[in-house]
C-alpha cells in the first residue's frame, strides 16, 4: 500500500493571496485525503493558516520577506530534507521561493517558470495568463498535472470561532451584538490607489447608523489613521478596531458582521471565506483578476478607461475611478 504523500508548499507572503492559496489546499486535500500537508510561509500569516483546516502544520519562513538571505534559506532546506516531504509545491514566482525545497531534495518540486528556475524545479510550468487569469486558478493549476484542465474551484473557507470573538469584545468592554453590524475595511496595505476615500466610508457608516445597525472598522496598524478619520466621521460612534485586534481576532469578529464594505485587500479575502455579505470597491486593481471567491459578493468598479493601472498611487493625480464611486451606489449594493 502506497504511503500517504507529503506535501510542502511554500506560500504567499500577501493575506489575501493566503486566503485564495485555501483553493489550492482544499483541493490538494480532496484528492488526497490522506496526505500530510504543511505550508512554509511567513509568520504573520500563521493566524489565518490556522483557521484552515487542510493545513496540518504552518513552518515559520526564518528570513525577512523580500531578502534573499541565501544561507539561511539553504540551511532551512536542509533541516526540512528530514521531514521526508515528496513534493513541494512553490506559489511565489521568485527565484529565492524554490531554494528551500532544492535544498530539502524535495523529489517533485512544481511552481510557475517565473525568474528562470529551472532546475530549482523539476516540474516547471510556464504561465498562460489568459488561460489562467485569476491569482487562484493559478494557485490551483500548480496542485494538477501538467496540461490537466481546471476543475471546480473550491472556494476558500475559514473557521470562525464564536467563543474568541465574545473574548475579544470583551476585552474591548463590549458584548456579542444584538443589532446588525456593518463592517467597513478603509484601508488598503498596497497604496491609496486601491482606497475608498475615507469620507466616503463615513457617509455610508451614518446612514447605516441611523437605521440602528452598529459599524465596526477593521484594519491593522497600518490603517489605524484612515479607520479613525471615518471614526472622525461619525462623530465616535463607530467600534475602531484599527491596530487593535490580532489577526485571529479580526477573523473571529468579522465572522459576526452581517454585511461588509470593503477595499481590494487581505480583509476583503476574509470576508469573502467567512461567506459574509460583501460589497468589495475596486480601483487601480482588476476584479478580474483578485475577485472575492464568494456567491455573496457584489463587486463595484467603474471600468474607467486609465483603470486598472495596478498603481500605488494614481498616476493621473485625480482617483477618479474611486472618487467618482459615490457613497449612494455603495448603499444601493448593500440593499439601503
Amino acid at each position: 500500500m502506497n504511503s500517504p504523500i507529503k506535501f510542502l508548499v511554500v506560500g504567499p507572503a500577501w493575506i489575501g493571496d493566503m486566503v485564495l492559496a485555501q483553493s489550492l489546499f482544499r483541493l490538494l486535500k480532496q484528492r488526497h485525503p490522506d496526505s500530510r500537508l504543511d505550508v512554509l510561509a511567513p509568520a504573520w500569516t500563521h493566524p489565518l493558516l490556522a483557521r484552515m483546516p487542510e493545513v496540518d502544520e504552518a513552518i515559520a519562513a526564518p528570513f525577512a520577506h523580500g531578502k534573499f538571505d541565501l544561507g539561511v534559506r539553504l540551511k532551512l532546506g536542509r533541516d526540512l530534507r528530514a521531514r521526508g516531504y515528496d513534493r513541494a509545491i512553490v506559489l511565489p514566482n521568485s527565484w529565492k521561493s524554490a531554494l528551500a525545497p532544492w535544498a530539502a531534495r524535495i523529489p517533485r518540486r512544481t511552481g510557475f517558470v517565473g525568474e528562470l528556475r529551472y532546475g530549482l524545479l523539476n516540474d516547471a510550468r510556464r504561465l498562460d495568463k489568459q488561460k489562467l487569469p485569476r491569482t487562484v486558478d493559478r494557485f490551483v493549476a500548480l496542485g494538477l498535472d501538467a496540461g490537466e484542465s481546471l476543475p471546480e474551484i473550491p472556494s476558500p473557507r475559514l473557521k470562525a470561532d464564536v467563543d474568541n470573538a465574545r473574548a475579544a469584545l470583551a476585552r474591548l468592554g463590549r458584548d456579542l451584538p444584538k443589532t446588525p453590524v456593518l463592517a467597513l475595511c478603509p484601508g488598503a496595505e498596497y497604496g491609496p490607489a486601491k482606497r475608498w476615500p475615507a469620507e466616503y466610508f463615513a457617509e455610508v457608516a451614518n446612514a447605516k447608523l441611523a437605521q440602528g445597525w452598529e459599524v465596526w472598522l477593521f484594519g491593522s496598524d497600518k490603517d489605524a489613521a484612515i479607520t479613525g478619520a471615518v471614526q472622525a466621521g461619525t462623530g465616535g460612534r463607530c467600534l475602531d478596531l484599527g491596530g487593535r485586534t490580532a489577526l485571529t481576532d479580526a477573523i473571529d469578529l468579522m465572522a459576526l458582521a452581517t454585511a461588509v464594505v470593503t477595499n481590494d485587500s487581505g480583509l476583503m479575502h476574509i470576508a469573502a471565506a467567512l461567506d459574509c455579505r460583501l460589497v468589495a470597491l475596486y480601483g487601480s486593481s482588476d476584479p478580474r483578476h483578485t475577485p472575492p471567491l464568494s456567491a455573496n459578493a457584489t463587486l463595484l468598479s467603474l471600468s474607467l478607461p486609465c483603470s486598472p493601472c495596478f498603481q500605488r498611487e494614481c498616476p493621473l493625480g485625480h482617483l477618479k475611478c474611486l472618487k467618482d464611486l459615490h457613497p449612494a451606489v455603495v448603499l444601493d449594493a448593500l440593499g439601503a
